[in-house]
């Protein structure tokens, strides 16, 4: 049973760099809305060096924590407990706490961007295209697993990448095959495309968007829209975005760590585009 709503309860995201994160926005305004007025969310700079000594600091009243990069596999080793989700793809990005000190890891981007893929009507799909070959690109290897029929194909810059991504497949049972990055322009015509690179890196595909594009999932937030979603968007495609992942994943985090569900997605949804329109 988790705290009500008048305990003093802690959580918070852990990362470097930290201080572009939403987290706390979307978490505040989840517990606005669930009345949970006793409770507040942070942010702190920690990179691997510091994170041992954070975790071992924190007090009864800490309930849980957002971990971003470069945190997200370091952790693994100090956790007591771990998910098959979160071991699946070696990531954690949620650590919930209990009053007894005990630790437990998941992974809510997996099952973020399938819940962010099936709001925009993609339940299934035949097969799917990758952009990238990332930390990203594996969580979107995880949640094509259950959703992807058939083959993925992941555009990658370097053989070493490709190799990553193969294995990746065999370890998700996901049938992956590896192309190019110079023919990326390629992977625009699959069923569902998910761009996991950096900002920049696929604005010279917007040119290259088809006449009559499926599904783009561009798991960028800011600058939003990248020239890719833009294009994909004038030509009438449907395109799910970082923003849409980022609420959705913070979604699953909020309902573990306060153990209140449903967690308010629309007015966190709402308070993530009114910080990133202030910026």
């Amino acid at each position: 049973m988790r705290a009500g709503a008048t305990d003093a309860r802690r959580a918070a995201v852990l990362g470097s760099p930290i201080a572009h994160s939403l987290s706390p926005v979307l978490h505040r305004a989840a517990y606005e809305e669930l009345g949970l007025s006793g409770w507040s969310y942070d942010r702190f700079e920690i990179d691997e060096a510091a994170l041992p000594g954070f975790l071992a600091e924190l007090g009864p009243e800490w309930a849980g924590l957002s971990l971003t990069m470069p945190l997200k596999r370091a952790v693994i080793p100090l956790l007591d407990e771990t998910s098959e989700t979160a071991a699946s793809v070696e990531a954690v990005n949620t650590v919930v706490l209990t009053e007894d000190g005990r630790r437990t890891g998941d992974n809510t981007d997996i099952p973020g961007m399938v819940a962010a893929l099936r709001e925009r009507g993609v339940e299934q799909v035949d097969s799917a295209a990758i952009l990238g070959a990332g930390a990203t690109a594996s969580s979107a290897l995880a949640a094509l697993a259950r959703i992807c029929t058939g083959e993925v194909v992941a555009y990658v810059r370097s053989e070493a990448r490709a190799a990553e991504m193969r294995e990746w497949g065999e370890r998700l049972d996901v049938d992956v095959r590896t192309a190019d990055w110079a023919d990326a322009d390629r992977a625009l015509h699959a069923p569902l495309v998910i761009a996991t690179t950096p900002a920049g890196t696929t604005d010279a595909l917007a040119a290259a968007v088809p006449e009559r594009p499926a599904t783009l999932f561009d798991v960028l937030y800011d600058p939003w829209p990248t020239a890719l979603a833009a294009r994909w968007s004038m030509f009438g495609g449907a395109v799910v975005s970082g923003l849409d992942l980022l609420v959705h994943q913070a979604v699953l985090q909020v309902e573990q760590m306060t153990g209140r569900a449903p967690a308010p997605l629309e007015a966190m949804r709402k308070a993530g585009e009114r910080a990133l329109a202030a910026r």
